[in-house]
């Protein structure tokens, strides 16, 4: 029987629902390393995990025997249970949807210095900017309503 071969970059980036800041510096990295569990629980492999309080950077080695979509969706289910059984954030929610950026081995590099960069990044860009840029740069077409909830958000460029 014949094998098959895949080699498969995504970085997926979602934010927290209403862009709140409520991913807290006290637990984010136990939220990265379970995240990164069920990422290894899925077949993929975690290349990096980071972001700000109100958003996420995954970058994974992507295994396409579990669909993009219900890898996400557990991710947020699970990490989102996990948030409000142990740190009893009854507040915090995932958005709904996600960006999903494909990227080839040339680049592994370069994102995951990106993603483990964020902190500095946001320092001269705001999430707003940087997730634009993103589907600018990959040429993906959307509809502003439909992005995360940035039109309830009139000061962000100011």
């Amino acid at each position: 029987m014949a094998n098959t071969y895949t080699q498969l970059y995504i970085q997926l980036v979602f934010s927290v629902q209403g862009r709140e800041s409520l991913i807290s510096k006290s637990w984010k990295d136990e939220l990265y390393a379970y995240i990164g569990g069920i990422i290894l629980t899925n077949k993929s492999k975690p290349l990096a995990i980071n972001g700000m309080p109100d958003h996420i950077h995954i970058f994974i080695g992507y295994n396409p025997t579990t669909a993009l979509p219900d890898l996400v969706e557990e991710i947020k289910t699970s990490s989102n249970r996990f948030l409000k059984e142990k740190y009893k954030t009854q507040v915090f929610n995932w958005q709904k949807g996600y960006g999903a950026f494909s990227f080839n081995r040339s680049h592994v590099d370069a994102v995951i210095k990106y993603i483990s960069n964020q902190e500095k990044h946001h320092q001269i860009h705001t999430f707003k900017q940087e997730y634009l840029k993103m589907l600018n740069d990959f040429e993906i077409e959307y509809k502003d309503n439909y992005l995360f909830d940035f039109q309830d958000i009139s000061s962000w460029e100011n």
